[in-house]
């Protein structure tokens, strides 16, 4: 997965002409790290359909706020910039799967 920040988010996602996935996970989210290792599974399925990339909160408050993620663990889908689809709280990694398929 991609490692995201404040420097490089919209090069990245923003203006990537494409469908990007992006994990907004935080240092202290117990479920985001328990779930970090099954996303990086799924992308070695859609990897080559959907750019994958982490975000850590924590570190980039500001850009998280902008992109309104208010609770984690966060995974939204972003087509052309836009971001079209999310799942929060509460995440399962088949709603994040679900989520992907209805995004292709």
């Amino acid at each position: 997965m991609l490692v995201v920040d404040k420097d490089n988010f919209d090069a990245e996602v923003i203006n990537y002409s494409g469908t990007a996935l992006v994990d907004f996970w935080g240092p202290k989210c117990e479920p985001c790290k328990e779930l970090m290792p099954q996303v990086e599974k799924l992308e070695d399925v859609y990897g080559d359909k959907v750019k994958f990339c982490k975000l850590d909160t924590a570190a980039n408050r500001r850009l998280s706020i902008s992109q309104r993620v208010m609770g984690l663990p966060t995974i939204g889908i972003y087509k052309n910039g836009a971001r079209v689809d999310e799942v929060t709280s509460n995440v399962t990694i088949q709603m994040v799967e679900d989520m992907i398929k209805r995004n292709l």
